[in-house]
């Protein structure tokens, strides 16, 4: 793939076995603007305290001084959604995204957020359609049951907290964007998931923009690029100008450049006529931005 200049904004691996190095990478990128690192949705699956032990208190001080926002991804955990051995394959690739409503649960009742009020997450292709019902449930729970839970959240509700501090990423979601008023706008980010399998690449701005269809152009550009900006901490358009960073702009830039999933040159050398995805993206109006 061809590299644009200041395109890409790296997340850190930090060493999970031991939360004193973590934060000392954590530290370390972040003085070379790195600004993001990845982290287990649930390391008890991995073999090491959970989320709400008070082991990773380095690494989360770390991330809160830094403003390094911690990336929660669906499967990290080394583990997935499996209902029965048997089960066949879609079982488990529809239930995926909606799983990371485990590690929702674990953040929101475990204290981190509540003893490092600066600590961001995200929730990496976790989707938010569940967003919503899963507020109404933590704050439900919190109503009638913080007497004897002992869960302490002041003057605020569970949701206010888990809106102000989680950041939502999604792929294909046309319910949540229809519902995003009951979210935080301002931590709701768009993703394509290029290369995998259930990426809307390489027709993501085709696909976004029916999702988009009627939403007012200052809310499309905090979903499609202005909160991640924020969120990491980077300036992209001091690389790269806003005209020269369009969907249009950057087909034009990479017009030499197959991406369709076959190659059209092999098909070519093979006497085939197949259309690719790519000449079927070329025939669709191109997206301003």
């Amino acid at each position: 793939m061809r590299h644009l200049p200041g395109s890409n904004d790296p997340a850190g691996a930090a060493p999970i076995w031991d939360p004193e190095l973590m934060a000392e990478e954590v530290r370390r990128v972040a003085k070379k603007g790195c600004h993001a690192v990845t982290f287990s949705e649930n390391p008890t699956k991995l073999n090491y305290p959970s989320l709400h032990d008070p082991h990773w208190d380095p690494f989360w001080q770390a991330c809160s001084d830094e403003n390094t926002v911690v990336n929660l991804h669906i499967g990290s955990s080394s583990s997935v959604v499996i209902t029965s051995i048997d089960a066949p394959v879609d079982v488990m690739m529809t239930l995926q995204p909606m799983s990371i409503v485990q590690a929702a649960a674990d953040l929101i009742w475990s204290p981190m957020l509540r003893k490092f009020p600066d600590l961001t997450f995200a929730l990496s292709e976790g989707g938010m359609c569940w967003v919503p019902y899963f507020l109404e449930r933590v704050d439900r729970v919190y109503k009638m049951h913080r007497a004897w839970t002992h869960q302490n959240f002041g003057d605020r509700l569970p949701s206010e907290v888990f809106l102000e501090r989680i950041a939502l990423c999604f792929i294909d979601d046309g319910f949540g964007v229809e519902n995003r008023h009951k979210l935080n706008l301002d931590m709701v980010a768009w993703e394509c998931d290029y290369p995998h399998s259930d990426s809307t690449w390489p027709l993501a701005p085709e696909t976004l923009a029916d999702y988009l269809d009627g939403v007012p152009d200052d809310e499309i550009d905090r979903i499609t690029h202005a909160n991640a900006l924020r969120l990491y901490s980077f300036d992209m358009f001091k690389h790269l100008s806003k005209q020269d960073a369009t969907v249009g702009a950057l087909r034009a830039q990479a017009a030499d450049v197959d991406l369709g999933f076959r190659s059209s040159e092999r098909l070519k050398k093979a006497g085939t006529d197949t259309v690719t995805v790519l000449d079927l993206a070329r025939q669709l109006p191109t997206p301003s931005a």
